[in-house]
C-alpha cells in the first residue's frame, strides 16, 4: 500500500492512487466557504439558503465517500479474481495516523521544538484519502466469499530488504521510488521490492508448521 500508488503487487503492476478528496478539494472548499457566510443558528431558524449551503458541502463528502469505496470493491475484485493467495501488509493504521508527540524545548521553558506536525499532518490526509483501512475490510469480506487465502505480513523492512541477496539497509532505498541494494547493486522500483517480499514473508508463513 501507498501514497503514490494505491498499491503494487509482486508482479510488477501498480494501481494509482485516485486521491478522491484531492481532485474535489477546490469544491468542496468553494462550498464550505459558502456555507460559512451563514451564522451559527438552530436548524430549525435555517434559510432555505442556509439549508442548500449545508447540503452541497455533505453531497460532496457523500460523493468522495462512494467513489472511494467503489474504487476499493473494484481493486479488490480485481485481486480476488487473478491470484488464489493474497499476502499484504499488516498495517496499524490508527498508529500510522497519530499526531506526533509535542516536543518541549529545554532551552525555553513553555517553548516547543519542531515536531514535524504540519508534514505528518499531511501524511496522514493522505492515508485517510487513500482509504487504506475500507480496502483491506472490502478485500478481506470478497477474498473469504470466494474462497481465497488471506495473510498478513510484517511490513517492517520489507522495502529496505534486497530481493536478490537479502541485504537490509535504509541506504537500500535512496528515494521514495528508487530501490538500489548498496550490497550487491540489484535495482528496481521500491514499491515492487517491497510487495515482492511481504508475499515471499506470506509464503513462509503459510506452509511454516503449525507450533
Amino acid at each position: 500500500m501507498g501514497i503514490a500508488n494505491f498499491l503494487a503487487d509482486s508482479n510488477g503492476g501498480f494501481v494509482p492512487n485516485p486521491r478522491h478528496s484531492r481532485t474535489a478539494a477546490a469544491k468542496l472548499e468553494a462550498a464550505q466557504q459558502a456555507l460559512a457566510r451563514f451564522p451559527r443558528v438552530r436548524r430549525d431558524k435555517r434559510t432555505a439558503n442556509h439549508h442548500r449551503a449545508v447540503e452541497k458541502v455533505a453531497e460532496l463528502h457523500r460523493r468522495v465517500r462512494r467513489r472511494r469505496l467503489d474504487h476499493a470493491h473494484k481493486t479488490a475484485l480485481d485481486l480476488v479474481r487473478a491470484y488464489d493467495v493474497i499476502a499484504h501488509e499488516d498495517l496499524k493504521i490508527r498508529n500510522m495516523v497519530r499526531a506526533p508527540a509535542p516536543k518541549p524545548d529545554p532551552d525555553q521553558p513553555g517553548g516547543f521544538l519542531p515536531n514535524g506536525a504540519a508534514a505528518k499532518a499531511g501524511m496522514n490526509r493522505s492515508i485517510s484519502d487513500a482509504g487504506w483501512g475500507v480496502f483491506l475490510a472490502i478485500l478481506t469480506a470478497k477474498a473469504e466469499s470466494a474462497g481465497r487465502e488471506m495473510i498478513a505480513v510484517d511490513p517492517r523492512n520489507t522495502p529496505r530488504t534486497c530481493p536478490e541477496c537479502g541485504h537490509v539497509s535504509a541506504e537500500n532505498r535512496p528515494t521514495r521510488e528508487k530501490f538500489h541494494c548498496v550490497s550487491c547493486g540489484h535495482r528496481a522500483h521500491a514499491d515492487t521490492v517491497g510487495a515482492l517480499n511481504v508475499l515471499r514473508a506470506g509464503l513462509v508463513r503459510r506452509n511454516a508448521p503449525p507450533a
